[in-house]
């Protein structure tokens, strides 16, 4: 066994999280990250009942949250995930998410649409009823 430097020590295990810091850095619960692992979205290793997330681990969960609160399914934030080559130029996973991107956005702008013309309908509505009700007292 080779000793190494303290300096060089610590660094090596810097980029090794417990569940626990991952939990309380993204605010999630271990559940959810047990959940992911599950799914095959984050891949920690297990040194007896603990689990050692790497750096990669890191960004994944960070990936897959962002793609919960944009609104794509696991299944969309795992191929986007898969389609990552660390020695590639990773030009075909960008332009898929640009194109899911895209997509989504036009799905939320019509949501958007939809919502803000129930609030209309609903605000008129309510002004109706309002009066209706001053007209009978």
């Amino acid at each position: 066994m080779t000793s190494m430097a303290p300096a060089a020590q610590a660094s090596r295990f810097d980029d090794i999280y417990r569940i626990g810091e991952l939990a309380a850095e993204f605010g999630v619960t271990l559940r959810t990250l047990r959940f992911y692992e599950d799914k095959g979205l984050l891949e920690p290793r297990r040194v007896g009942n603990t689990r050692l997330y790497t750096r990669r681990d890191r960004a994944r969960l960070k990936l897959i949250l962002l793609g919960k609160r944009v609104g794509f399914s696991l299944h969309e934030i795992r191929m986007l995930l898969d389609m990552y080559e660390p020695h590639g130029d990773n030009r075909r996973q960008l332009e898929t998410a640009a194109e899911m991107g895209e997509k989504q956005l036009a799905r939320l702008h019509a949501e958007r649409e939809a919502i803000s013309n129930s609030i209309d309908e609903l605000v008129s509505t309510l002004r109706i009823v309002r009066q209706m009700i001053a007209e009978r007292r």
